[in-house]
């Protein structure tokens, strides 16, 4: 039995139900950081979970708290009750790249934390020089999977998340429309239609389009599965922290076409050579009829890839935390 003395709580918005990228990375941490700390997930702080156990807020000894806007309340109450000490916010893709420009809530989560993460290290960049001796790197961690033999005839490239305007959805469905139905590529889209709009333009892109088509909201065995099985992962995003489905592609052997923005750039390295200009529909139809067309440009990408796997591996990332942590 651990002793409450060393008590961790998790702050995520997002819980199992959303299954997005938050979640995973709550759930994930709560595993690897379970053996040094009594660990609960929660919306909010204080809160009042009594599935497992009444927690005693007095105890609670570390706030860890994904998002600066999102999570301030739970910030903010955190440092009513016991100032900085322990206080530690985890910076996401819309806090880096928007919220803390231009949202109070967002500015003063930087300023009460005692310690802040970034999940890749261009993330540092963004932050206000006052604040970036208090931040660390912890880049996230995913299981390996094992490289799958996939088919010459046809290229199939898969693109993860949910439909809303920080994805980029558009330039997949725009670069589909440029892809001929005789040019072997086949696009498959996973993610729910947050936003109406855009789950409409995925409808009709699918209509228009034989080889594209949307799947809608996947549980996340069956999106690592499509993933494993993939030939390329799109990732056209226009803001991200530190995407997983990116690492996730990484360690399945698949190789990532990416939107050259610095979420992507500090996952991939400066030097990768399977990047597109944010937005531009028809770089990524061209790349992804290069892929299906020259196999050594693939092969290429596949071994870039291979050589960051490393760098999400767990027990990297649970020493990032603990250096963070201590």
């Amino acid at each position: 039995m651990k002793s409450l003395v060393n008590q961790l709580v998790i702050v995520s918005p997002a819980l199992s139900d959303a299954n997005n990228g938050n979640w995973q990375t709550a759930k994930r941490w709560a595993r690897l950081l379970s053996d040094t700390y009594r660990t609960r997930i929660v919306q909010h702080w204080p809160d009042s979970d009594t599935k497992s156990f009444t927690p005693n807020h007095a105890s609670d000894t570390v706030l860890l708290a994904l998002h600066a806007r999102r999570s301030a309340d739970s910030v903010t109450a955190w440092h009513a009750q016991k100032g900085s000490s322990g206080l530690v916010v985890a910076l996401t893709g819309t806090d880096l790249y928007r919220d803390i420009r231009t949202d109070a809530s967002a500015k003063r989560s930087l300023q009460l934390a005692e310690k802040l993460i970034v999940l890749q290290p261009l993330g540092l960049n963004e932050l206000p020089p006052e604040h970036r001796a208090k931040a660390h790197v912890v880049l996230q961690s995913t299981t390996s999977r094992k490289t799958l033999h996939k088919t010459s005839r046809h290229l199939r490239a898969v693109m993860v998340g949910h439909l809303r305007d920080e994805k980029s959805p558009q330039t997949l469905f725009a670069a589909a429309r440029l892809v001929a139905s005789d040019d072997g590529v086949l696009i498959e889209h996973i993610g729910a239609g947050l936003d109406e709009n855009l789950a409409q333009d995925a409808i009709k892109t699918g209509a228009a389009c034989a080889h594209y088509t949307w799947l809608g909201a996947l549980k996340h065995p069956q999106t690592r599965a499509k993933i494993q099985r993939a030939h390329v992962l799109v990732h056209a995003s226009k803001m991200e922290g530190g995407a997983h489905v990116v690492m996730e592609a990484v360690c399945s052997g698949t190789p990532v076409i990416a939107s050259r923005i610095d979420g992507n750039v500090g996952m991939l390295g400066a030097n990768y050579d399977g990047y597109f200009a944010l937005g531009d529909a028809q770089a990524l139809a061209d790349m992804l009829r290069l892929c299906q067309n020259d196999r050594a440009f693939l092969g290429h990408l596949s071994a870039q890839c291979a050589l960051r796997a490393p760098l999400f591996a767990p027990q990297a990332e649970l020493k990032a935390l603990l250096q963070v942590l201590s």
